[in-house]
């Protein structure tokens, strides 16, 4: 791998690539690129991969906390150099069209003291992130082998959702229903009501082992009780109704929409609920969660985190990728697009140095404004709509006693009744290597449409959590807060709160990979990677991801279309 010595430098500071023409050129080495990278390697292209940073994983990175501000901050974005002459002799064949990039995070506000060493402190751009134990990334990791420089510790604490001024576990096995005694609601008291609400959660996770078990052995002669799957016609529900149809209370399904199937935004507003919930896709998710929970011995619950942070999953891929073949270059930014002038397509980069590359297909990250050619003027920013509100603290104690790594949800209307969307709060500790001894950092996320609102449910979640001075005039004050949660509170030493743009991936002359989501999960940012990939392989090659030992197991392949005789799929 080469690195460049210093961004911004003049062109003699930065390296000179040998061969100038490549099968793929990708700018970023954030998680999809850096997926794009292997499968392109694995399958025997010419891949040169470069990225403005000196470090791996663009949005996707972990990074010291010393470094945190002049990231988020929206100054900090310089726009590409200009482009310089190139010295190739076939610069008349085409142009060279200038980038811009852009900042994708905004509103950013820090308060509080970052306590010493502040480097031994690693914050996760993507935060709050999970893998489930049973997830596709996880697969893709071990078949690939990049989990070999990847460790895992368990979010041992497993899941809190706070409900009527209270963190309640959530139930990660049949036998959790019965052994908690806080699944209960306020007006059902007495023994008999509390055993016929926990025997009718039993009853619904009954029924949905029942429909896994049935879908899996491809049992779909019959409907219903009869085979032990649910219905088309309940599948297609939105997911709220079949809770209720199983007379699922209030607290329950919310445990189950929000904790469970992780569902975004508040499924009891049907008519105004931006992402409603199917019972198929709610099943979906359940079905994941269940066959997550027990499936490595080392791991309790369903949910793992990777030591050192989300960054690590990158650099994971970027070796695979080197291994095969693949061409790095740290601190070169890219500077322009060339453009074929007879045929209007891009068929290359001009990077920082002066030097022109000429590739078959380019492949940007998310910071990139893709130059108009094929689409409208607006398309590279149309996307830019959806917005997450993030937030990064650093505690004094574990929220939950005797626990180190805790997720907690926060369902709509749980912490204000104008709150529409879930938030969500991951606590890590320093057996993640992401902080020292005693201390814990905290991610927060919640989707939300515009940033005063975004950034006010993150506040009202911290003002929960953690001991914290709040203004008197703060408006939809908890009073429950005080009486509800434990009188000793860990301390918050220091925060982070900003706002982060959503893009998805683009395709056309040049493909566009996605920023990291609202999600807890990758499902989503997978599934654009893969998006992606088909683009790429329009036409002469086609794309897959194979689960048979026939060809590379369970790697996304790309293979000549007369070569495919695998029948796993």
């Amino acid at each position: 791998m080469a690195d460049a010595s210093v961004a911004g430098g003049s062109m003699d500071d930065y390296p000179t690539i040998d061969p100038t023409s490549f099968d793929v050129v990708l700018c970023g080495t954030g998680l999809p690129e850096s997926i794009l990278a292997a499968a392109c390697a694995a399958a025997g292209k010419t891949v040169l991969h470069v990225d403005p940073d000196p470090f791996y994983g663009s949005f996707y990175s972990s990074i010291p906390l010393p470094s945190v501000p002049s990231i988020l901050s929206p100054n900090s974005s310089t726009p590409c150099p200009p482009s310089t002459t190139a010295s190739s002799s076939a610069t008349a064949a085409y142009t060279a069209v200038d980038l811009e990039r852009r900042s994708l995070y905004s509103e950013v506000e820090t308060s509080g003291t970052v306590p010493e060493p502040s480097r031994r402190f690693t914050v996760d751009l993507v935060g709050p992130r999970v893998l489930y134990c049973a997830d596709e990334a996880v697969d893709l990791l071990l078949r690939s082998g990049g989990s070999h420089h990847v460790e895992f510790k368990s979010v041992e604490g497993g899941s809190l959702i706070y409900w009527d001024g209270a963190l309640c576990p959530v139930p990660d096995s049949r036998q959790a229903i019965f052994m908690d005694s806080t699944h209960r609601s306020k007006e059902k008291l007495n023994l008999r009501d509390n055993l016929k609400e926990k025997t009718l959660l039993f009853r619904f996770f009954k029924l949905v082992q029942s429909h896994i078990a049935a879908s899996s052995s491809g049992d779909k002669d019959g409907e219903g009780e009869a085979s032990g799957k649910i219905s088309e016609e309940d599948l297609d529900l939105p997911f709220i109704e079949f809770l209720k149809k199983q007379q699922l209370q209030p607290k329950i399904r919310a445990v189950v929409l929000y904790a469970i199937a992780m569902a975004d935004y508040d499924q009891d507003a049907a008519d105004s609920c931006e992402k409603l919930l199917t019972t198929r896709d709610g099943i979906k998710t359940l079905a994941l969660y269940s066959s997550s929970i027990g499936r490595f011995a080392n791991a309790q619950g369903a949910f793992i985190y990777p030591m050192y942070g989300h960054g690590e999953l990158p650099q994971a891929f970027c070796r695979f990728a080197a291994v095969k073949g693949a061409l790095y270059v740290l601190r070169m930014p890219v500077t322009a697009l060339l453009m074929d002038q007879e045929k209007k397509r891009y068929i290359g980069t001009r990077l920082a140095s002066g030097q022109d590359i000429l590739c078959q297909q380019l492949i940007l990250g998310p910071s990139y404004k893709i130059p108009s050619l094929d689409m409208p003027a607006d398309a590279s920013d149309s996307n830019l709509t959806r917005k997450v509100a993030r937030g990064v603290c650093i505690i004094s104690s574990s929220i939950k006693e005797a626990s180190s790594n805790v997720l907690v949800v926060f369902p709509p209307k749980s912490l204000q009744e104008q709150q529409a969307t879930a938030v969500r709060a991951l606590q890590l500790s320093s057996n993640v290597a992401v902080c020292p001894p005693g201390m814990f950092m905290i991610y927060l996320s919640t989707p939300c449409t515009d940033a005063f609102t975004g950034k006010q449910y993150i506040n009202k979640a911290m003002e929960v959590l953690f001991s914290t001075q709040v203004s008197d005039d703060s408006e939809g004050h908890l009073e429950t807060t005080s009486k509800n949660i434990e009188d000793t509170k860990p301390v918050l030493i220091w925060s982070c709160v900003y706002v982060q743009e959503i893009t998805q991936g683009t395709s056309g002359t040049v493909l566009s990979c996605p920023m990291p989501d609202e999600n807890l999960d990758y499902r989503d940012i997978l599934e654009s990677t893969k998006q992606v990939l088909r683009s790429l392989c329009v036409g002469k090659f086609y794309s897959y991801f194979c689960t048979c030992r026939r060809y590379r197991p369970g790697f996304w392949l790309i293979m000549e279309a007369s070569e495919l005789n695998c029948t796993c799929q």
